[in-house]
């Protein structure tokens, strides 16, 4: 019971404030500036209030269905447990969104360019990754990807057989009408953007981990478009 609570609480945190960035990008305000003084609070803490494509791995999503499975058997349901499952599986559909919208709506036909396909950095875990449900949906509206993954490509291969896999976020980005940010991988914070704009089909940047400053990407010509946050 601890170990089930104490991770559905640690997903509750990402689920909320993935919640509060959709609200901020309607209202106009920067949910990285909500999320550090909503965490200067002692009593919430700063951990687990990065907006984002959702959570994955191998605890959380495991961990969160059983503590809501384990509620029902025992008639004694856990609505927000339950709700807060169903936030985050719908959380990955609405990033793939984000970056058709980007693209302007329609991906077929088009280059999709992901970086980082793990659920999270230093790790070649692909168990629930964000970027599954994220690729698939692409694929489904007729996109072409191609992804780079520091370490989890040769896991990926087994998951995602018909993307196209390289050996580096340049070669990824060649020729891709959107390039999206999933996995912040610490390779991934320094991306040469001149670099990357000589390589691109268009110069559109989707940082679905709000690793960038707009201003440090616009200024190369590209458009950005973040979580919770004015584009």
């Amino acid at each position: 019971m601890t170990k089930y609570a104490n991770n559905a609480f640690l997903a509750m945190k990402i689920t909320f404030i993935n919640e509060v960035a959709d609200l901020c990008e309607r209202v106009g305000a920067d949910v990285q500036d909500v999320a550090r003084g909503i965490g200067s609070d002692d009593r919430i803490g700063r951990k687990f209030l990065q907006a984002g494509p959702g959570y994955g791995g191998s605890c959380f999503p495991k961990d969160t269905l059983a503590l809501a499975k384990t509620a029902q058997d025992f008639d004694s349901p856990l609505r927000l447990i339950e709700t807060l499952v169903a936030i985050n599986d719908n959380r990955k559909r609405a990033m793939a969104r984000k970056i058709m919208q980007a693209a302007g709506g329609d991906v077929r036909g088009k280059t999709i360019a992901v970086l980082g396909l793990t659920f999270k950095p230093n790790t070649d875990d692909m168990r629930e990754a964000p970027s599954l449900s994220i690729v698939q949906a692409l694929q489904d509206a007729g996109a072409t990807i191609r992804a780079y993954d520091p370490e989890g490509m040769e896991h990926a291969k087994l998951l995602m057989p018909d993307i196209v896999f390289c050996p580096d976020a340049y070669e990824a980005a060649t020729g891709a009408s959107v390039t999206a940010l999933i996995t912040e991988w610490d390779e991934f914070k320094s991306l040469d953007f001149a670099k990357l704009r000589k390589v691109v089909a268009s110069p559109m940047f989707v940082d679905l981990r709000n690793v960038y400053r707009p201003d440090e990407v616009s200024r190369h010509g590209f458009t950005i478009v973040g979580v919770g946050r004015k584009s």
